[in-house]
């Protein structure tokens, strides 16, 4: 089995991971897309309780058939002593699932961010790092075109602001966040 990861804070989940893990399921040869909301940021930015942004990202898998589904394996990987970093979360999966070929899915926005990831260079060995392009980050070495330009902070901002970001995010996550009353709504 393949597999593609795609991890984040998902806080919310919105139509850019949506695309983006559809555009690596049909375009990249792999079985399954997991999402991997991080149960903590390794830089330490706030995120909504865990169990919302899985819960949110578990919404999000509805609207497509079966290959995108929600991991909670950071969560595993913290209760085991992990610190949030990438390279733990790869090891703990490879020892877990032998017979699973990985990819991990990271945008083109991230790639200033890598020389303070810890281990990139062994992420790299254990296994193929799929880099989309983001729109308004282009990089050499990119796959597909530019993706959608949408965060999570633009939408919390909008959320602030009494705005309903509806174009932005699927309406059941939209609808989740408001009855968990999670940012604002």
């Amino acid at each position: 089995m393949r597999v593609a990861l795609l991890g984040g804070s998902f806080n919310p989940p919105h139509v850019g991971h949506l695309l983006a893990a559809q555009y690596v399921h049909a375009t990249q040869d792999v079985d399954a897309v997991w999402l991997m909301p991080a149960y903590q940021h390794p830089f330490g930015k706030a995120l909504a309780p865990f169990e919302h942004r899985v819960r949110m990202c578990e919404v999000l898998c509805q609207e497509v058939s079966g290959w995108l589904r929600t991991s909670r394996v950071e969560e595993e990987v913290a209760q085991r002593g992990g610190s949030g970093y990438t390279v733990e979360t790869l090891t703990y999966l490879r020892e877990r699932h032998p017979e699973v070929s990985f990819s991990l899915i990271i945008g083109s926005d991230i790639l200033k961010d890598l020389p303070n990831w810890k281990s990139f260079d062994r992420i790299e060995q254990m296994v193929r790092v799929l880099v989309l392009y983001r729109a308004g980050y282009p990089a050499p070495g990119t796959l597909g075109p530019p993706l959608a330009e949408v965060s999570s902070t633009q939408i919390r901002e909008m959320l602030s602001r009494g705005q309903r970001p509806a174009e932005l995010v699927p309406s059941r996550v939209l609808d989740y966040a408001h009855q968990a009353g999670l940012y604002g709504l």
